[in-house]
């Protein structure tokens, strides 16, 4: 039996009643916290304290269901891989908030480990409130899944938001947003868990057939007829689908995947203050003329309390320079398009959407040692950097050409680069201007994300025994 890998077991109506609920709130949980923004937390007092602390609504923390537990213990278990050696972990380290461990642009992987990949993987932290991806607010009442394209289509003539740290969009945008992975592509974390699967760079099984008979003769055979009844080992289909919903469930249910337990989150809630470094770094960030890194990664609960998770999980396109280290970039006509492909195939009629990938969360932003899509920066300093100087001062930024000019946008084909965000601030200055950040701005910037630390997971949630 040949098995289909990219059908979940969920059923179309549960799936879309789900979309429904969170396109809602992506719709409106954008614009309340930027009105948030602008009545409660914005730093006022001298000694580092909150003025105005809040309540936060956070996970409650209770024992893991079954399920979770068979999903913790694959999530950990390299016999999933097709080389035996690889596991979810190898590439979304617990010690690391579910980031790589390592400092590699992209993470070997295949039957031999010595395979690499196109992009760096984005952590798995902070994903149980993520929607599945839509363009625009998703408010349609029927059971039909939307169409991306049309939806995309319509939207095509729309002028683009502009982002402001401290304003309210007058409408909401019908831009991409939500889904996992880089550009979108998976709608759920159990989704998620199927596609590195078959990748041959990544866990390189050959079929899913096989995946299915690693779970009949493993040791978790008793464990899933105890969840899913006898028949669950003779039907791979389902067996599959039961096992990628347990990982699922662990990453939503064990709360290493999203403590809150920041220095910004306990600043929030009136229990720390921050240092005057990281003060200054905080009114920076979210400085519509400074930073201006509020407009993407928003700092400020919702207004119904809910914690907030430094994105808004819309796409970007920044035009970050091309990394050269990266094996696929050897071929000078390879250019990742994130939404547009290349592992993206249902919108790549959509141009306007050519180079934008997924903000993705500044929550233990530490724990990264590689950044933006393709990996080409490697410290804080460094990304800090491009925001400040890719439009003032390009020549700091970008290789030069032949004649000594700047090669703007290097890794987006020049049909594409007018997708580049040059409205939003930082992006609005022009070449020669002032830089909007000096040399401290940037040092306090760095100092308050690195409020954005948890605890030590590592310590608290390790691998299972064995």
């Amino acid at each position: 039996m040949q098995v289909d890998p990219t059908t979940p077991g969920t059923t179309r109506k549960s799936h879309r009643l789900t979309r429904l609920m969170l396109g809602m709130a992506a719709t409106f949980g954008c614009l309340t916290s930027y009105a948030f923004l602008n009545q409660t937390t914005r730093p006022q007092g001298g000694d580092g304290s909150n003025p105005h602390p809040v309540h936060l609504r956070l996970p409650k923390a209770q024992p893991l269901s079954a399920v979770a537990q068979l999903g913790k213990a694959l999530f950990f278990d390299p016999m999933l891989s097709g080389s035996g050696r690889q596991s979810c972990a190898s590439c979304h380290s617990p010690a690391y908030s579910y980031n790589p461990p390592n400092a590699l642009a992209v993470q070997p992987g295949g039957v031999d480990l010595r395979k690499v990949g196109y992009r760096p993987p984005p952590s798995l932290a902070y994903l149980y409130r993520q929607r599945p991806f839509s363009i625009g607010p998703d408010t349609s009442g029927d059971d039909v899944a939307p169409n991306l394209n049309a939806l995309a289509a319509s939207a095509r003539s729309d002028s683009r938001a502009t982002k402001q740290a401290d304003a309210t969009p007058a409408s909401p945008a019908m831009v991409p947003q939500g889904g996992l992975f880089w550009d979108g592509r998976a709608d759920s974390l159990q989704r998620q868990a199927y596609l590195p699967l078959l990748n041959p760079v990544e866990m390189a099984n050959p079929n899913m057939d096989r995946v299915a008979a690693k779970l009949q003769h493993s040791r978790y055979r008793r464990a899933f007829t105890q969840l899913f009844g006898q028949g669950i080992a003779n039907d791979p289909r389902q067996l599959i689908d039961e096992a990628m919903f347990a990982i699922g469930r662990f990453e939503t249910e064990d709360p290493s995947f999203h403590p809150f337990t920041s220095k910004y989150d306990a600043w929030l809630q009136g229990r720390a203050r921050l240092t005057p470094a990281e003060m200054r770094g905080l009114r920076l960030f979210d400085d519509p003329a400074k930073g201006n890194c509020a407009a993407c990664h928003l700092s400020q609960p919702t207004r119904d309390g809910l914690p907030p998770l430094f994105t808004d999980t819309q796409y970007e396109a920044l035009g970050v320079p091309r990394n050269t280290a990266l094996a696929v970039n050897r071929d000078p006509h390879f250019h990742d398009l994130g939404i547009c492909g290349p592992f993206r195939k249902d919108l790549a009629a959509q141009t306007q959407y050519c180079g934008m990938f997924l903000t993705p969360t500044l929550r233990n932003v530490d724990r990264r040692a590689v950044f933006f899509h393709n990996g080409v920066y490697h410290s804080l300093v460094q990304v800090l950097d491009f925001y400040n100087l890719r439009s003032v001062a390009p020549g700091k930024i970008y290789p030069r050409d032949a004649h000594g000019q700047p090669q703007l946008y290097d890794d987006l084909p020049a049909a594409y680069q007018a997708n580049v965000d040059t409205a939003d601030a930082p992006f609005n200055h022009h070449e020669g201007d002032p830089a909007p950040l000096t040399a401290q701005d940037i040092r306090d910037v760095i100092a308050f994300l690195h409020t954005l630390d948890d605890g030590d997971a590592a310590q608290a949630h390790g691998a299972p025994d064995r």
